[in-house]
C-alpha cells in the first residue's frame, strides 16, 4: 500500500490542475465568492465536515481521525491582488485587473489535496485536522482575526502554515525561531500650506518643498532614532501634490509604510514620526494631519514547535536544504493564529528562473515553480501528522 507521501505524488497532478483553475478566476480581498464556494464543494464531496462563510467568507473543514488525540490545523489563504497580469501564460487570470501575484492558488490547491490524502488514511490520523482556508490576508485587517472570532481555532492545539516563496529557490525550505515576519502598517500624511503662483512664491507655503522636506527628514527616524541592532522600515511610498508647472500647491499627501519587530520599537517610531512631521511643518508655515494605522502584528514563531518542525522537515526532504533565515520585512496575518496558540510559519522555496519564476511576489509577471506545492504539502502533512507522536 502506497504510503501517504506517496498518495500525495500521486496526485499531485490534481494540485497542478486545482491551481490554474484558481488561477485563472482570481477574486480580490472580501469580493471572494466563488474560490470559497470551490473550496468548500471540494472538501464535502470528499467527505470533509464544512462549515462555511467563517468569519464572513473563510471556509474550515473538520476531519475526525479514527484514533484519539489532539488538533491540529493546517492554513491556506485564497484572495489574490488588483494587478494586471503580464506572465503570457495559458492559465493566466481571465478577470482584468486582477491576478493572483502571491502564490495564494498554489497554497490553496496544496491544502485541498492534503485533504483528499488526509480522508483517504483517517485511520492512521490520531485526533482532529482543521483546515482553515483564509480569506482576505493581502488586505488589512485582513481574515484571520475575524475567522478566529467565529471560532475557527476552538479546540486546536497547534497550527503550521506556509508560503510558497520566490527568494528561496525551489527545493529549500525556510525556518525561524521567534520573529520571522515584521508587522506591517500604513501611515499617510495631509500638508496643507498656501497656494499660489509660481513666480511669486514669497507669497505661498509651498505644499510641495513641505512634503519634500518631511520625506527626507523621515529617514532619519530609522538612521538615528532607532537603535541600530534592531530593525525598522519606514517607507513613504506615494506622494501627491501639484497641478499646472506655474501654480504652487496648497496640498499634498503622502503615504507610506512603517515595519517592525518589536511593539515598543513600533511606538518608538510612531512617536519620532509624529513629532518630526509636526515639527518640519510646523517649521515651515504648514499645517499637517498625520494618520498611523497599525495593520498586522509580526509573526513570531513558537520556539518549541518550530524546533520540531526543522527537525521533521530535515528527516523527509535534506538537512542541507532546510535551513533558518533571516527575518522578512513582509508581513502576514498569520500572527493572529500564532498569538492564540503555539505552531509556526515556514517557507517553502519556489523560484526557478529558468522557467521564469524569478519575479518577486506583488509583480505582474509572477509565477512559481509548481513543484513546490508538493513539498509544502509533504510538509505540512508530516507536520500534522507527527504532532500526535509527541
Amino acid at each position: 500500500m502506497a504510503t501517504i507521501m506517496e498518495q500525495l505524488e500521486e496526485l499531485y497532478p490534481e494540485m497542478v490542475e486545482i491551481r490554474r483553475k484558481l488561477h485563472a478566476q482570481p477574486e480580490l480581498s472580501f469580493h471572494e465568492e466563488k474560490t470559497p464556494a470551490f473550496i468548500a464543494d471540494y472538501l464535502e464531496e470528499l467527505g470533509v465536515d464544512v462549515k462555511r462563510g467563517v468569519g464572513g467568507r473563510g471556509v474550515v473543514g473538520y476531519i475526525k481521525g479514527d484514533l484519539p488525540g489532539k488538533t491540529v490545523a493546517l492554513r491556506a489563504d485564497f484572495d489574490a491582488l488588483p494587478i494586471q497580469e503580464d506572465t503570457g501564460l495559458p492559465f493566466a487570470s481571465e478577470v482584468p485587473g486582477v491576478m493572483h501575484a502571491c502564490g495564494h492558488d498554489g497554497h490553496t490547491a496544496t491544502l485541498l489535496v492534503c485533504a483528499k490524502v488526509l480522508m483517504e488514511n483517517r485511520h492512521l490520523i490520531k485526533g482532529t485536522i482543521v483546515l482553515i482556508h483564509q480569506f482576505a490576508e493581502e488586505l488589512a485587517p485582513g481574515g484571520a482575526i475575524e475567522m478566529i472570532k467565529d471560532g475557527c481555532l476552538d479546540g486546536v492545539d497547534v497550527i503550521y502554515g506556509t508560503h510558497l516563496w520566490n527568494p528561496l529557490p525551489l527545493g529549500q525550505v525556510g525556518y525561524r525561531s521567534g520573529p520571522i515576519m515584521a508587522a506591517s502598517d500604513r501611515f499617510e500624511v495631509k500638508i496643507q500650506g498656501k497656494g499660489g503662483h509660481g513666480a511669486a512664491p514669497h507669497e505661498t507655503i509651498d505644499a510641495v518643498a513641505v512634503g519634500a522636506a518631511v520625506v527626507q527628514n523621515l529617514q532619519h527616524v530609522v538612521s538615528r532614532q532607532v537603535d541600530p541592532l534592531k530593525s525598522a522600515v519606514v517607507t513613504t511610498a506615494s506622494f501627491h501634490a501639484g497641478g499646472p508647472f506655474n501654480v504652487i500647491s496648497d496640498t499634498a499627501e503622502l503615504i507610506g509604510t512603517v515595519r517592525t519587530f518589536e511593539e515598543d520599537l513600533q511606538e518608538l517610531v510612531i512617536n519620532k514620526m509624529d513629532q518630526l512631521i509636526t515639527g518640519v511643518c510646523a517649521s515651515m508655515g504648514a499645517t499637517c494631519e498625520f494618520t498611523y494605522i497599525k495593520g498586522y502584528p509580526a509573526v513570531v514563531n513558537d520556539p518549541v514547535e518550530t524546533e520540531r518542525f526543522a527537525s521533521i522537515a530535515k528527516e523527509i526532504h535534506s538537512e542541507q536544504l532546510v535551513t533558518e533565515m533571516a527575518p522578512v520585512m513582509g508581513g502576514e496575518d498569520f500572527a493572529y493564529y500564532l498569538r492564540k496558540i503555539p505552531g509556526t510559519f515556514f517557507f517553502t522555496g519556489s523560484g526557478n528562473s529558468e522557467i521564469g519564476a524569478d519575479y518577486p511576489h506583488h509583480h505582474p509577471k509572477f509565477t512559481f515553480d509548481e513543484n513546490a506545492m508538493l513539498l509544502a504539502g509533504k510538509l505540512l502533512l508530516h507536520a500534522a501528522m507527527t504532532y500526535q507522536e509527541q
